[in-house]
């Protein structure tokens, strides 16, 4: 069983990365995002990134830096086969998936500009923000030596590849399929 992990600044291009993976390649999906957005429902949270940041936060003080990503984990390794877990936030849920088997973390960065756009496009629940705000919801997950709170740059700097998306989707596929072959040379 593989799993590959993702990471990446906002509107980098992650959910693409594992779109192509669970369409290409057969993996399954497991999203932090959306475990958090059912507890948001459940606690009758806004639906936004500062509720997301906050649960998310709240989550893994309570109970490890990785909480929200040994549960995927768990579900994911309960199916045996291989699988994609979307954003990977902090270097415990790194570490943490990592001490498991064959892990690989994925990074996917682009230009602000760009990414911004993409996000406004995507038109989700979290993503009707200025660019100031885009720049400022970035800059809080960047960098932090509490380890319950997103480290962006440190995952970065973990991931065992960094996919730039600042071309068009084939051009980003090509990398993805490249990745693949090294990890899987078969």
């Amino acid at each position: 069983m593989i799993i590959i992990g993702i990471t990446g600044t906002l509107g980098a291009g992650k959910g693409t990365v594992v779109d192509y993976l669970v369409d290409k390649k057969g993996y399954l999906h497991y999203s932090v995002r959306e475990f958090l957005l059912k507890e948001i429902r459940k606690r009758g949270l806004p639906e936004n990134r500062d509720s997301m940041f906050q649960l998310a936060n709240e989550l893994r003080a309570q109970y490890s830096p990785s909480y929200v990503t040994d549960q995927l984990y768990n579900e994911a390794f309960s199916s045996g086969k291989n699988c994609v877990i979307e954003s990977i936030r902090t270097p415990g849920e790194t570490d943490s998936l990592r001490s498991k088997g064959q892990f690989f973390l994925f990074a996917i960065d682009a230009d602000p500009q760009l990414r911004y756009q993409r996000i406004l496009a995507r038109r989700s629940e979290t993503d009707n923000i200025t660019f100031e705000t885009f720049l400022k919801n970035e800059n809080r997950e960047m960098v932090t030596d509490d380890p319950n709170k997103p480290n962006l740059k440190k995952c970065i700097q973990m991931a065992d590849v960094i996919l730039y998306n600042n071309a068009a989707k084939e051009d980003l596929f090509r990398k993805v399929e490249d990745t693949m072959k090294w990890i899987n040379p078969h």
